[in-house]
């Protein structure tokens, strides 16, 4: 029986970013470091697959401090964390390494020095997010005000005879962040912006990857975990660009099929914490089912590479 032809439009840069990349390597390092069990603390990067593999390699993954051992070795993930918790990691004696992202640390000494500048923050991300909380949990209760969408600055209450400045979470979309940024600018013209964008490169590069081929697809597939917000930000960033039908799954056994009933072109792309792994076994996926034609779309390259703590190299 002849297979129906369908062509992937494979978005680059896609998957794994060199914050995650650097992640990853330092729970690795760690292991072969110190031997296992290594602990982490929260989900090193959102993705069940990358957990699921260092799991076997001997780290255990914790939400809190108070479930590791007394002289042990914790990481610290990727999102980064309320300066609370090296406090208390240091006061319990806990040997600890910070894989925060480079990126996500630079937003946090961004707070720190606006702070000192007397200045009150407001904070565009999403309420309950690692990355928000560990970025105002940089600064003294209060200090921080969460704006989530545009509706949300009308309503906005704020200190008096202060004033203001706003930074952002690093995995937001694009577009949504510059409405919100106008309407604090409208209501508030004085507000202080970051220096540099704090979107961090590879949310806007792989977002500019969708938008570059969304209007193409007839659906465009984005792998990636529910709680990952990068990747959840990909498929709304999809379906505004024109892809008929945009979805999110966290590996090709997820993929209900039905959906792509009559496609004839499939786009796919990563979040930044998906391993290219899964993409190729989405492809492969694709090929039991179809004649497949692969054709890359590019809209950048990316260089970036982060070093690990010397701590960890021989």
């Amino acid at each position: 029986m002849t297979k129906p032809a369908l062509t992937i439009l494979l978005a680059a840069p896609r998957g794994f970013c060199a914050g995650v990349d650097r992640a990853i390597q330092i729970v690795e390092l760690a292991l072969e470091r110190f031997g296992p069990p290594i602990y982490v603390r929260h989900e090193i990067v959102h993705n069940r697959t990358v957990v699921e593999s260092l799991e076997a390699k001997g780290a255990i993954f914790v939400e809190e401090l108070d479930e590791v051992p007394a002289d042990a070795h914790v990481v610290f993930s990727a999102h980064g964390v309320p300066k609370s918790v090296p406090a208390d990691a240091r006061q319990r004696g806990l040997s600890y390494l910070d894989a925060t992202c480079p990126l996500v640390s630079k937003v946090h000494v961004e707070a720190e020095r606006l702070h000192a500048q007397g200045l009150h923050l407001l904070m565009i991300g999403h309420a309950g997010h690692p990355e928000v909380v560990g970025t105002m949990g940089q600064l003294p209760e209060g200090a921080i005000t969460l704006v989530e969408t545009v509706e949300d600055v009308a309503g906005l209450v704020v200190p008096e005879a202060t004033g203001l400045a706003f930074i952002t979470q690093t995995t937001l979309s694009v577009d949504d962040t510059a409405g919100i940024v106008a309407a604090l600018q409208a209501r508030f013209p004085s507000i202080q912006a970051p220096h540099k964008e704090d979107i961090c490169y590879a949310t806007t590069n792989r977002q500019a990857a969708v938008k570059a081929i969304a209007a193409r697809c007839d659906a465009l597939i984005v792998i990636g975990a529910p709680n990952s917000s990068n990747s959840v930000r990909l498929v709304e960033v999809g379906a505004r660009a024109g892809a008929r039908t945009a979805l999110r799954i966290q590996h090709a056994g997820e993929l209900d099929w039905s959906r792509l009933d009559g496609a004839a072109t499939v786009g796919i792309t990563a979040g930044a914490s998906a391993p290219e792994s899964l993409v190729e076994a989405l492809i492969e996926a694709f090929r039991q089912r179809y004649e497949v034609t692969v054709e890359q779309v590019t809209v950048t390259e990316e260089r970036i590479q982060f070093k690990v703590p010397r701590a960890l190299i021989a």
